[in-house]
């Protein structure tokens, strides 16, 4: 498909997702909180990928308020990911599904086989570097190997996943994909990271990262699949900056079900090596675990809750 075409596909399918009605209670009402209630869901992205990265998630998350985190299986640090999970048992862990490897010097490839899923990796067996490549280049099938061998491979590591969501948003890029992931989220028994289309939310995303077929977000509804009021990925604001962003976010959260996600890192010569964001994501951490934060949610009337109950919302277990 043309580009032009794709995103001539996109705008009338935005439409299709804006009229489409709500369901009958909304899943606030569902977990037990009346329809005016605030909950947020606290997401720290990217667990696995490395050392610093593992470190300051479970320190957010022990320590301070972050309350999920969603590990990436195909990276070289997943190993003390898992056992850190393992260790802390009561951590809410889903799956990123991780479709791309976008640093230039940190690398990783796939966990199934390069032979069978050779179009999803460059010719050094590595995983894709943009979404864009993997739009174009993904085949479907490959896809949904891969998802479950990331899934498999986070359960024979012991974890427990509580959800899926998705690393760079790629399991949104064409709608077979996206069937991949929401068909091996059933058969595992996981709720599945998927926002409602709000007008927020649409005008901060790239255009090509929208599920692209009719009615897909209405028939998603109306099986009584867990979805999310209102997406919130990170805050564009200087690491200087971000603690005084998130207490006015806070202060201006609206009622429904919110995911806030961050990437929480330390200061440290492997995560500088790695990416240029090292700075925001040390700040990330650094304000997740400051008790002001937290007084400003419980200030807020803000309800923290995680993955784990939506799991059991809908399917009655962790």
């Amino acid at each position: 498909m043309k580009t032009g075409s794709l995103f001539a596909l996109v705008g009338t399918i935005l439409g299709l997702f804006q009229s489409a009605k709500p369901p009958s209670s909304s899943t606030v009402e569902r977990l037990g909180y009346s329809a005016d209630a605030k909950l947020l869901i606290i997401h720290a992205d990217d667990f696995g990928m490395c050392h610093s990265v593992n470190a300051a998630t479970v320190e957010a998350m022990t320590r301070g308020c972050v309350t999920s985190a969603s590990v990436m299986a195909p990276c070289a640090w997943f190993p003390e990911a898992a056992a850190l999970a393992r260790e802390n048992p009561s951590l809410d862990i889903g799956v990123h599904i991780t479709l791309n490897s976008e640093w230039r010097r940190y690398r990783w490839g796939p966990v199934a086989p390069v032979s069978e899923v050779r179009s999803l990796v460059n010719g050094d067996g590595f995983l894709l570097d943009t979404y864009v490549k993997s739009w174009a280049h993904g085949n479907p099938a490959e896809v949904e190997r891969e998802i479950r061998a990331q899934v498999e491979r986070v359960l024979a590591f012991g974890i427990r996943p509580t959800h899926l969501d998705s690393h760079m948003g790629t399991v949104f890029m064409r709608q077979e994909f996206f069937d991949a992931y929401r068909k091996i989220a059933h058969e595992y028994k996981l709720p599945y990271l998927l926002p409602r289309p709000t007008g927020n939310l649409l005008k901060t995303l790239d255009p090509r990262l929208k599920v692209s077929t009719n009615g897909t977000f209405k028939a998603v509804q109306e099986s009584g699949d867990v979805v999310i009021d209102n997406l919130i990925m990170g805050i564009n604001a200087p690491a200087d900056k971000r603690k005084e962003a998130y207490l006015r976010l806070i202060a201006d959260l609206k009622p429904g079900l919110t995911q806030l996600i961050i990437h929480c890192g330390t200061d440290s010569e492997e995560l500088r090596a790695i990416t240029s964001s090292w700075a925001r994501r040390n700040a990330d951490r650094q304000a997740f675990t400051d008790p002001e934060i937290k007084r400003a949610l419980d200030a807020a009337g803000v309800h923290l809750i995680g993955w784990a109950e939506l799991k059991k919302l809908q399917y009655g277990s962790r």
